[in-house]
């Protein structure tokens, strides 16, 4: 494939893009958030100890309730999860992750519209499942007769 104008106007244009997202306030929201809770060494100790125990958690989910430590670990983890979900840092990180995530799925639908209507969109995507009659779960566009 050779370089023509039309690809470097389209690679300037990415950058451009890139870099309107870099600096963007969403962006500028979740680095905050990123750094409040990565900078708090208990917090910090308490996700490497929520990491550790989903290690054990998918070993203990490999064998189910015949693993000797079943009730143990699935006790253990539902503790810790709730413990890292109310706490304030973690799910300011959490709604600045997801708002982020919106605006990247929507300027990647913007996009694949605008290079054909054929083009497919994530169904996991919050802005595609928004212009679906099926709710985006079908992932088939065909078998449940939905507009996808």
């Amino acid at each position: 494939m050779m370089m023509t104008d039309e690809w470097i106007t389209i690679i300037e244009q990415a950058e451009q893009l890139s870099e309107m997202l870099l600096s963007s306030e969403m962006v500028a929201d979740y680095r905050r958030a990123h750094d409040t809770v990565y900078s708090d060494v208990e917090l910090g100790k308490s996700i490497k100890e929520f990491t550790t125990m989903k290690e054990r958690y998918e070993e203990v989910q490999r064998f189910g309730r015949y693993h000797p430590d079943y009730h143990i670990v699935m006790k253990s983890i539902r503790v810790q999860k709730r413990e890292l979900d109310v706490n304030e840092q973690v799910a300011a990180l959490r709604l600045a992750e997801n708002d982020v995530q919106e605006m990247l799925d929507e300027i990647g639908s913007i996009i694949a519209k605008s290079v054909s209507p054929a083009v497919k969109v994530p169904a996991g995507s919050a802005f595609f499942t928004s212009d679906s009659s099926c709710g985006g779960s079908c992932g088939t566009g065909s078998s449940c007769s939905c507009s996808a």
